[in-house]
């Protein structure tokens, strides 16, 4: 498989995208402790992977490509427009950018990197004051910076999936979950009984819109 014009090939673009999607999480997130450096790194491995099949070597195309040409005969491999796969496999005809699914990614990627600045923020000013978070996203989850981070990958899986983030992203998800129980430890610790209080009636990951809920998802 050669590379031509159509979107591969393109190594000055995965350095600038990858470069400038992680500065854009960076500043929102300003890793500080091992811990976030590792769940920063984590993220930047995804991204980099990412990119690197969105415009270097098509990694997941060239793996599919028997499989593909079978089943599509006339489909155009080299196509920039074949690594949006969900399109593909779903048969879905006109420009994948517009689809239901692109459309989506950029819902879940907005939301992740609102998620993802709202919580620095909140933890942040809590870290100044020596308190625990439970303001703003904090009063909802427990650990929103972390579903934030999944919210970001989940929207890039939508818009270009690919064999190997498609493989670690379940791995990330472990991480970021081994990494919150962690912190909750630390934070039990730490803050004692008001940590207690505050776990007994927010979950860990998914929301509760129920008042006096003291589910610990």
């Amino acid at each position: 498989m050669t590379h031509d014009a159509s979107g591969y090939g393109l190594w000055t673009l995965v350095v600038l995208n990858s470069a400038l999607f992680l500065m854009f999480a960076f500043s929102f997130f300003k890793p500080q402790t091992g811990r976030d450096w590792r769940t920063f790194g984590a993220f930047a491995a995804f991204i980099v992977a990412l990119f690197v099949e969105m415009y270097g070597f098509p990694l997941s195309i060239y793996l599919m490509s028997g499989w593909l040409q079978t089943k599509y005969p006339n489909l155009d491999l080299l196509s920039h427009n074949t690594g949006h796969l969900w399109s593909t496999l779903l048969g879905e005809k006109g420009d994948p950018h517009f689809s239901a699914l692109h459309i989506a990614s950029y819902v879940f990627l907005g939301f992740g990197f609102y998620l993802l600045s709202n919580a620095w923020n909140v933890l942040y000013h809590a870290q100044r004051r020596n308190e625990l978070a439970t303001t703003g996203p904090y009063a909802r989850i427990r650990h929103p910076q972390y579903v934030a981070f999944v919210l970001i990958l989940l929207g890039f899986l939508l818009q270009w999936p690919t064999v190997l983030t498609l493989a670690m992203f379940p791995i990330l998800l472990v991480m970021y979950g081994r990494l919150a129980i962690t912190e909750e430890a630390e934070m039990r610790k730490r803050f004692g009984a008001r940590f207690e209080a505050y776990a007994a009636r927010t979950p860990r990951f998914l929301p509760s819109f129920k008042s006096d809920s003291p589910v610990s998802t």
